[in-house]
């Protein structure tokens, strides 16, 4: 009788939500992650009944850090409204906005090879107020407001308007770590300030370091835990008509070509 309730008993269901690629960029037609986005597929992943968890996928160079609060707190308060626990599995890189997403969930694993954190802010851009002088060009700018044109790339850098960008730049940068302070609690480890500095580890020093829970992979982590009938129900964002045609349009160029710049940042 208990064997034949137990084939009769329906399986335990584990949502897989893919985050792969960059964060808020590559404009509205890209391959880029955003909220708005996201928002369905997030629906979807608590929405199976019988389930158990809800597992992040996470690839992600980082990107905008607004992108990356609005969809952690969409999967947190999904979470605390269904009280589903989710885990986050981080691939290749889970490092800036990637590890903010990661940071969404209650439990964080890692490859071996994973590089995580860069718990930090970063701006770049170019100065060319040289170049266009030797060329001949002159620079017409018209505003309403003395503040319209900070760091404007075609005129020398001004030191106001640097501090103005590191201002911003600070608040930001504090609001990430309230954000791994509150995820990671007291599982963080050694001195706070030296994980803050947006420095990367791999898998087995950010363990070390409190930042993930330990070094794993979704699948079998997952059947580990709730049984080799788990099913995994997976979901990620739909790809355009011309990404499934195999011809990406020039916004998705241009995004493709942000994250690999972003990625090449660490060395991927």
């Amino acid at each position: 009788m208990e064997r034949i309730g137990s084939l009769a008993r329906p399986a335990p269901v584990v949502s897989v939500l893919r985050l792969y690629g960059a964060i808020g960029v590559g404009g509205p037609f890209g391959r880029s992650l955003d909220d708005a986005g996201l928002a369905g597929l997030v629906e979807r992943a608590f929405a199976p009944k019988r389930l158990a968890a809800v597992a992040l996928a996470i690839n992600s160079p980082g990107g905008s850090p607004a992108q990356s609060a609005l969809i952690a707190a969409r999967i947190r308060r999904k979470a605390d409204e269904k009280k589903t626990p989710v885990i986050a599995f981080c691939e290749d890189v889970a490092a800036s906005g990637g590890y903010w997403l990661a940071c969404a969930a209650d439990e964080i694993y890692a490859d071996d090879n994973a590089i995580l954190g860069s718990i930090g802010v970063v701006s770049a851009g170019f100065g060319l107020h040289e170049a266009i002088g030797r060329l001949g060009v002159e620079r017409r700018v018209h505003t309403a407001g003395s503040r319209k044109t900070m760091l404007d790339p075609f005129r020398p850098e001004d030191a106001d308007d640097v501090e103005r960008l590191k201002r911003l730049q600070r608040g930001i940068h504090d609001n990430f770590i309230e954000h791994v302070r509150r995820s990671r609690g007291a599982r963080l480890k050694g001195d706070e300030d030296a994980l803050f500095t947006g420095d990367i580890w791999l898998g087995r020093e950010a363990q070390a370091l409190g930042l993930i829970d330990g070094i794993g992979h979704l699948a079998p982590m997952m059947k580990a835990r709730f049984g080799e009938k788990v099913r995994f129900n997976v979901t990620r964002p739909r790809r355009s008509l011309l990404q499934r045609l195999g011809a990406p349009g020039a916004a998705e160029l241009i995004g493709a070509v942000e994250e690999r710049a972003m990625r090449a940042r660490f060395g991927l």
